[in-house]
């Protein structure tokens, strides 16, 4: 089974936030939850509607990095709208 895949069955399974929280301090470095972090923001703040000119200056990230997230939010089925817009959170 493809690793990335379990851990998504696991995480799907679990009802403790402080837990996965916990999870993803332990198996990330700083830089990457950082990173990782960053992208979320940037994908939430295309979605509401910023431009990808304001994000750059308010993020300090590449367009590089924005355009990857603006492609995803447009896909059918976007995995990244579809959680963006989770009525749980």
């Amino acid at each position: 089974m493809n690793k990335l895949k379990e851990i998504s069955i696991i995480l799907s399974e679990i009802d403790d936030e402080a837990l996965i929280f916990k999870f993803f301090n332990s198996i990330l470095t700083k830089n990457e939850v950082k990173n990782i972090s960053l992208r979320w923001e940037l994908v939430k703040l295309l979605d509401k509607g910023v431009s990808q000119r304001k994000i750059v200056k308010e993020l300090n990230v590449s367009l590089c990095k924005i355009t990857r997230g603006s492609k995803e939010l447009k896909k059918k089925n976007s995995a990244l709208k579809k959680i963006i817009h989770n009525k749980s959170i």
